[in-house]
This record gives C-alpha cells, sequence and structure tokens, in this order.
C-alpha cells in the first residue's frame, strides 16, 4: 500500500502540469495514443468504457471524440488528477469518476460490464503479481467480445536493451524545452516505475484467455497491448 500512496502523493503534485507536458515526456505521444484509441471498435451506439489510472482523462477524451455517446468510469488513486479529468469533462453527464484503487475494482452487475477497458501509462506501476491479477481482473469485468487495450511503458528484453531505451528517452526529455524542475521532478517519478517484460505481459493474457493478444505498437518501451474476450464464456485452449 506504502508504493500505491507514494503514487497517489507524486501524481497529485503533478496533477496540474500534467497535460501540458505530455508531448515532451512521451517522444511518440501521436503513434502512442492514436493507435491505442484505433484499436477500439464496437457497434455499440453507447459502449461501456472503463479507463484505468485515467489521470486527467487524456485518453478517455479522445475515445470520447470517437464515441461521445460512451457511457466512461474514470478510476484513479490521485484526487487532484480526477479534479482535472472532472474539468476537462465539466458538462458532460456521461462521465463518472472513481477515487480508489483500481486492482480490486469489479463490476458485480453482469448485465453492465464494459465493452472496452483501457489504461494508459498506470500498469508499469504495479509489480509483476500485480499486474497478472489485474490482468484476470479486466478480464472478468469485459462484455463477451470487449477489448482491453494498455498503452504502456516495458522493460527491454535485456540489459543492454533497457539501458538504450533509458538514455534514448533521457536524451529527448533533455533536448525538450521542459524546465530542470520538471525534468527532474519527470525523473522522480520514474522511481515508481515496476517496468515488466513485454513477453510476461503477453503470455500472462494468453493464459488468462485473452484472444488475439499482440503487441501492436512499440517505439522502445513505449507499447500498445490489445486483447479481447471471447464472445463466449469459453477459455482459450493453450
Amino acid at each position: 500500500m506504502e508504493s500505491k500512496n507514494e503514487v497517489s502523493i507524486k501524481f497529485n503534485k503533478a496533477a496540474r502540469d500534467y497535460d501540458k507536458q505530455r508531448r515532451k515526456l512521451i517522444p511518440c505521444f501521436d503513434d502512442f495514443y492514436n493507435i491505442a484509441v484505433s484499436l477500439l471498435q464496437s457497434d455499440a451506439q453507447h459502449p461501456r468504457i472503463l479507463d484505468l489510472g485515467a489521470g486527467t482523462g487524456l485518453l478517455s477524451s479522445m475515445l470520447h471524440q470517437k464515441y461521445p455517446e460512451a457511457h466512461f468510469t474514470l478510476i484513479d488513486l490521485s484526487e487532484k488528477m480526477l479534479e482535472m479529468a472532472k474539468k476537462r469533462f465539466d458538462g458532460y453527464n456521461n462521465v463518472i469518476y472513481v477515487l480508489g484503487d483500481y486492482t480490486n475494482y469489479v463490476e458485480y452487475d453482469s448485465q453492465n460490464k464494459y465493452d472496452f477497458i483501457v489504461s494508459a501509462l498506470s500498469i508499469h506501476h504495479l509489480n509483476d503479481e500485480d499486474k497478472v491479477e489485474l490482468y484476470q481482473n479486466v478480464y472478468e469485468n469485459l462484455k463477451d467480445g470487449g477489448i482491453f487495450v494498455n498503452a504502456d511503458q516495458v522493460l527491454g528484453s535485456t540489459l543492454f536493451l533497457e539501458s538504450l531505451y533509458t538514455s534514448d528517452w533521457r536524451q529527448k526529455v533533455e533536448a525538450s524545452d521542459l524546465s530542470r524542475d520538471e525534468i527532474d521532478a519527470a525523473y522522480e517519478r520514474t522511481k515508481l516505475d515496476q517496468m515488466g517484460s513485454l513477453e510476461s505481459q503477453i503470455k500472462a493474457m494468453q493464459k488468462i484467455g485473452y484472444l488475439d493478444v499482440d503487441c501492436v505498437y512499440k517505439n522502445y518501451n513505449f507499447v500498445v497491448l490489445h486483447g479481447r474476450k471471447a464472445k463466449s464464456h469459453s477459455l482459450k485452449t493453450l
């Protein structure tokens, strides 16, 4: 719980300037978010969308443009980040906010599960065991045929590659017009990271029963993962 409290504290401090720093801290910002949004396809007129670690609602705002009549649930540990999300969606009545820990969030009404469950740059704060438990929880909260998309960061598959990824990111951040204080604060937040390998997360999702598991996009350690729940309750045979 201590690490989750640290996440809440640090992101409360970052909330006010979080959005304006995104493009400078995510060098592949456009592809990263746009590909995540493009993977979410539904014929439902009012799809139900759950955003895990929603923060300021950045990813949900992009999905809102695509599905303006969707029902959104945004959950996050940081009160200040959710306050920014509320300002972003001011005037809309199809967005609800949950201040809390998404790792144990469960939709108990089987008629109100989600068409999409999404997350951006949050799940890498969980340890490997908690990631697997979360992926199971997500699967259970999806409607049959529902889609899970996780736009996140992963470890390099070797120490050399991880060093390369880190060095490249730092060079790009240092070359940005962020202030020294902003850069140092970003580095400080990376101490909360518990990134797992891409391979282990794909295998975990496949074992749980997700179909069409794939890393659809990768730019150094920024990845977009996709998985889909079968349209029947039977699990995929591994």
